[in-house]
């Protein structure tokens, strides 16, 4: 992979890699990219990712080199404290409780003697920290280099190191944010780079929809209100008309989306005219509003001008979400706790990558565990318009035949049969019994994991924990750290998650996971695809839940010495031609389809 990594770099050609788990492909596309002469940004999937590769696998490199590592990593800015936000701080009372005044006090204390200003480095404050929001370095308030701290910020300081690195690790949202910036001609976040690594690759469909998009949200109202007020009174330039305007902008935006329809979830936004009335028209006006106050405020503070540039981006969002025909854009909506989300996402960004990235560079690498659908890569190719490029496969070097086990009970009915839910729980409980705990059971629905949780979790003995009860990282931790646990969860654990060890040795999965054809997004893209004249099963949606379905199985296998069992409960695999996609595309496990063998594996 290094080799193929170095002569795609030197001979300016795109690469596909698929390497399997272990055999240390971020040391392979590091290496060579060091060792480039050129600027090279390596994008990951999580933050998490992007630490290790700095914290952990650039030290051990730079042990065998014997020039110093020109290397820097960039996140969001919200990851990034605000100086003056601090001062400021310290001087008004914007924290509400004892909480968050002891959670500003580590924060001013860390502020001191920190080097880069990322909110990663506090060990010892929470997670959800509400403190933590109020005085972080995003753009809502930021007056750039108008600001007293501007040359002390840690922004300022993250883009000079940026700038003064030959690598650039950052993250897939932070890369594609920047992309999306540079298309609309504004100055991007990013320096300016000669070729991209894309780590976990797979991610990059979605996330580059969420970025050449459009998105509003009720709570960027209620934020704007709130800080326009507060600086406002800060800054002294309040007046009783201000308030009232806010107050009644407030209203309307309450008003306008409490009159949209849908329920908890995700639906397609249909009949978007109907909603261009009154409440609509007075929301809009109420912005405008807003906006002319900002402008008429005499010797305005810096902090107005993002004041302002927010009113304008709101506006036209909605305009655009609800007043835009464009096809290439499926409309939709979700309504998640007590806000509401309206997206405009597009249906295929293979043209936009293709222009703004493929075209643009001369080289770009995407690598992951989990890329070819049966040894092949046309599927991500054409989802990313990625025309030509040259591809690998590098196998994994683990004995998956010893090592792993894949159990397809064949007396469970259809994942779609109403009895499967009670069939699937007593299988599971059968299965944890011989695994003793030690395992992830994973659903493809939030529904169907509590309905099996519920069932499972009153008859086994050992310890369970839920998605949903406590933030990721804690739920995780507890994993590790308790013996015989099992994690029942859904899409957020199927990757990204490394317990190596025999903490976790059985991997369970309820259904082959499809996407949810009614989402809007995937329900838009498999009309686009029949549109094409292709046809949606064969060359979208199997596809995708198998590289789906590598991913969650890849969570159990993680070093030489792993052995476990991966129980898929959907028996469609063994029954359907399609199946053999699937096989075709998992590691030469061992496989069984009576529970006896599982039995036999875990006593040996």
């Amino acid at each position: 992979m290094a080799e193929a990594v170095e002569s795609a770099l030197g001979d300016k050609k795109h690469l596909v890699v698929e390497a399997g788990t272990g055999t240390g492909k971020t040391l392979a596309y590091l290496v060579p990219a060091l060792m480039s002469g050129k600027k090279v940004v390596v994008s990951t999937g999580t933050k998490n990712l992007q630490e290790q590769l700095f914290f952990k696998d650039v030290p051990f490199l730079q042990q065998h080199f014997d020039r110093p590592l020109m290397v820097s990593y960039m996140k969001g800015r919200n990851n990034y404290a605000c100086r003056q936000k601090i001062y400021d701080a310290e001087r008004q009372a914007v924290f509400a409780g004892l909480g968050e005044v002891a959670d500003f006090q580590i924060i001013q204390d860390w502020e001191k003697t920190t080097e880069f200003g990322d909110r990663a480095e506090i060990k010892t404050l929470p997670e959800h920290s509400t403190a933590w929001a109020k005085v972080d370095a995003r753009r809502d308030l930021c007056s750039g280099q108008k600001c007293p701290q501007f040359e002390r910020c840690f922004l300022t300081k993250m883009h000079q190191r940026a700038n003064e690195s030959d690598i650039l690790i950052v993250n897939h949202h932070l890369f594609f944010a920047d992309l999306a910036l540079k298309d609309e001609e504004f100055a991007g976040i990013l320096p300016e780079y000669w070729a991209v690594i894309f780590d976990e690759a797979h991610e990059i469909e979605d996330i580059a929809g969420q970025y050449f998009g459009v998105s509003i949200s009720s709570y960027q109202f209620q934020e704007l209100r709130r800080d326009v007020a507060v600086i406002s009174r800060v800054k002294r330039f309040g007046t009783p008309e201000l308030d009232r305007t806010l107050e009644r902008l407030e209203e309307l935006s309450s008003l306008f989306f409490e009159s949209l329809p849908g329920t908890e979830g995700r639906a397609a936004f249909q009949n978007r005219r109907a909603f261009l009335n009154d409440y609509y028209a007075d929301l809009l006006a109420a912005l405008e509003l807003t906006a002319s106050h900002l402008k008429l405020i005499h010797d305005a503070p810096e902090e107005v001008t993002p004041m302002m540039r927010r009113t304008h981006e709101l506006s036209e969002g909605l305009k655009f979400i609800l007043e835009n025909d464009d096809r290439a854009y499926v409309y939709w909506m979700e309504r998640r706790g007590r806000g509401t989300f309206l997206q405009a996402t597009p249906i295929d960004v293979s043209t936009v990558l293709a222009a703004r990235l493929f075209e643009k560079l001369d080289c770009v690498i995407l690598t992951s565990a989990t890329l070819a659908v049966a040894g092949d890569f046309s599927f991500i190719q054409k989802r990313l318009g990625l025309e030509s490029a040259r591809t690998l496969i590098v196998p994994g070097h683990f004995d998956y035949q010893q090592q792993a086990l894949l159990y397809v009970p064949q007396h469970l009915p259809d994942p779609r049969d109403p009895a499967f839910t009670k069939s699937a729980a007593n299988e599971i409980i059968r299965l944890l019994e011989l695994s003793r705990g030690r395992a992830f059971v994973l659903f493809t629905s939030y529904q169907q994991m509590r309905l099996i949780y519920d069932r499972v979790s009153l008859e086994v003995e050992f310890p369970t924990l839920m998605q949903g009860t406590g933030p990721r990282t804690a739920l995780l931790e507890e994993f590790r750290t308790t013996p015989n646990s099992v994690l029942f969860a859904t899409a957020a654990f199927w990757q990204g998650v490394d317990v190596p060890g025999d903490r976790l040795s059985c991997v369970i999965i309820d259904r082959l996971p499809f996407a949810v054809p009614s989402d809007p997004v995937v329900e838009a893209r498999i009309a686009n695809v029949r549109e094409s004249g292709g046809n949606a099963f064969y060359d979208y949606q199997i596809p995708q839940a198998a590289i789906a379905l590598k991913q969650g199985f890849g969570r159990l296998i993680r070093s030489r010495s792993d052995r476990g069992v991966l129980a898929l409960l959907d028996n469609r695999i063994t029954r359907n031609r399609y199946g053999q996609v699937f096989f075709d595309s998992l590691p030469d496990y061992a496989f069984a389809m009576k529970i006896e063998k599982v039995e036999e594996f875990f006593d040996v």
